[in-house]
Formats: structure tokens, C-alpha cells, sequence
């Protein structure tokens, strides 16, 4: 099986929002060509600019093996659908997070895209058979699910409908190594996929927390940022339990157990968020960040992950 890395055929990004738009910087930087189209010409306008940006931002860390213009120069904005993907080896889907706006497009590229283009949706967790079988192109769709930023945060989930065809997992798998994304294969459709079932378990004890009136929000933030936070940026919860007992998993779950599974009961009652518990929050978020300051604090956040990712390459390279 040959790359699509190492094919002449460029790649199409549809939908440049941030993730569009971040996916625009993984693929060009690993060295392909990219077409950037949106139905908005002002978020196609507006995410070239941005790219431009983040690229000398990475540049200036070290984070690039070319300069920032090089890499900002295999980005191509396009007018039209059409010319995104017509030519194309693979086309990254990030358009609004609803199953009829995907539906209406995988319909659309069906009809104009050639016949061996792969398309890679970054549904957050809607599941590919919700909007993509029982069309020609079924076989070349799959989730290829990121975190936002991906060109800062590595992981993809790779999560096949009904329909897709294994060539499809394989050479979807090839294209996120050779881009420099870390695979996790979800092996079974479910909504949320593996990431946002696992940020749902945390949000939803975050929330129901500060309902009870048990912490503020800046201090269950403080708790994962200044403590859950410092394991997890380099192991993941099974490894960490197995080293937080002296017997490993087993022994930390004889121990620990019975606590989880009370805590887990403790909350089957729980409902949605409710308008009343979302004033709350957003009124105690606002105590420590206004409106205003939402943009920059990204700005913020996407630097600090920037240094994080040097310090991981200083620590792989040793």
C-alpha cells in the first residue's frame, strides 16, 4: 500500500474552523499539499491568517523542520468544493457537528470526488453510520476524530462505520503516523468515541460538584491542573493506578474498588445541566476569565503547549 504521503495528490481540508484549520497545519507541515475550503469565504479568509501565525509561533520554537513560509506556502485557499477535492487523495471533513450538514456533504462528494478519494471526518463523537453508509463512497469514510489544536495534540481516534473497508483503517492509520499523529483505534461505534467519553466521566463529576456547592470552579480546575493533570500529561489512568498500589492494577483495585463504585452510584441520578447550574458556572468561570479575555487566554493556552511540546522533544531526543 502506497502512502498518501507519498503520493503527488494533495489533501483537502472542508470546514476552516479552528480544527479545519489545525488539521491544515498538521498535514502541510509534514510536508503535503493542502486545499483549505469553507461555504463561509470569511472563515476560508480568516483561517489562512491564523495558520500563518501558528506557524511562525512554532518557528520560533523550533517546532518546524522548514520555515514557517515554506510550510504556509503548500496551503491553498480554494473557492469552491469542487476544486478542493477533485485531484485529491484525502479529504478531512470538518464541517459543523451535525449529522445532515455531514450527510449533505458526503452526498455532494460522492457525486464530485474521485473514485479512490478517502475522506476522514473529525466528528467529535457522532459515529460514522449515523451520516455515512449506504453511499458509493461508504467504504473510504471513517472518523478520524482530533484534539483541538491537532498540530499540538497528537492523538486521533481512527473509528470505522459498518461500511468502512478495512484498506480504508489501514491507510488512514499509515497517514496520521506519517503526519506525526498518535493512533488510537476505537474498535466498536459508540457515541463519543473513547476521548469524550472520558472527558464526559470528569465534566460530569466537575459539574455536579460545583452544583452540590463542594468546590468552586477554579479549585476542581486547580485539582486536575495542579494534580490529576501533572500524571496525565505523560501516563494514562490504568498506568496510574497500577504504579499508586504495591501490587499493581490488581492490588489498587482490591483497595480501591468499592470507593469508585460508590462514588458511581452516588450519581445515577444525575440529569442534564441545567440552565439554572450553567448560570452558575458561567458566572464563577467569569470571576477569573471575562468574555474579552477568551481569545487571548487561547492564545495563552495554545503557547503553553507549545513549550510542552519542546520539552517532549527534548526528552525523546535524549
Amino acid at each position: 500500500m502506497t502512502s498518501i504521503c507519498e503520493s503527488s495528490k494533495p489533501v483537502a481540508i472542508v470546514g476552516a474552523g479552528l480544527v479545519g484549520a489545525g488539521w491544515g497545519i498538521v498535514f502541510a507541515r509534514a510536508g503535503l499539499k493542502v486545499r483549505v475550503y469553507d461555504a463561509n469565504p470569511a472563515m476560508s479568509e480568516k483561517a489562512m491568517t491564523w495558520a500563518k501565525k501558528q506557524l511562525s509561533a512554532l518557528q520560533e520554537r523550533g517546532l518546524l523542520r522548514e520555515s514557517a513560509e515554506v510550510v504556509a506556502s503548500r496551503l491553498e485557499l480554494v473557492h469552491s468544493l469542487r476544486e478542493a477535492v477533485v485531484g485529491a487523495a484525502y479529504v478531512q471533513e470538518s464541517v459543523l457537528e451535525r449529522p445532515d450538514v455531514k450527510r449533505k456533504l458526503l452526498e455532494e462528494l460522492d457525486a464530485i470526488g474521485d473514485a479512490d478519494v478517502i475522506i476522514g471526518s473529525s466528528s467529535s463523537g457522532i459515529p460514522a453510520s449515523d451520516f455515512a453508509n449506504d453511499l458509493g463512497i461508504s467504504p473510504r469514510v471513517i472518523i478520524a476524530h482530533p484534539v483541538n489544536p491537532p498540530y499540538l495534540v497528537p492523538v486521533v481516534e481512527l473509528v470505522p462505520s459498518t461500511q468502512t473497508s478495512a484498506f480504508t483503517v489501514e491507510c488512514v492509520d499509515q497517514l496520521m503516523k506519517d503526519v506525526g499523529q498518535s493512533v488510537v483505534h476505537v474498535r466498536k461505534e459508540v457515541q463519543g468515541f473513547v476521548l469524550n467519553r472520558l472527558q464526559a466521566a470528569l465534566l460530569r463529576e466537575a459539574w455536579a460538584l460545583h452544583k452540590e456547592g463542594v468546590a468552586s470552579c477554579e479549585d476542581i480546575d486547580k485539582t486536575v491542573r495542579d494534580g490529576l493533570g501533572w500524571r496525565w500529561s505523560f501516563m494514562g489512568p490504568f498506568e496510574t493506578i497500577d504504579l499508586n498500589a504495591p501490587g499493581g492494577v490488581a492490588d489498587y483495585a482490591q483497595r480501591l474498588g468499592p470507593l469508585y463504585y460508590e462514588i458511581a452510584q452516588s450519581r445515577l441520578a444525575d440529569g442534564p445541566w441545567t440552565a439554572e447550574l450553567i448560570v452558575q458556572v458561567e458566572q464563577d468561570r467569569r470571576q477569573h476569565l471575562s468574555k474579552d479575555e477568551l481569545d487571548s487566554r487561547r492564545h495563552w493556552r495554545d503557547e503553553r503547549l507549545m513549550e510542552f511540546a519542546v520539552g517532549r522533544l527534548d526528552k525523546d531526543s535524549r
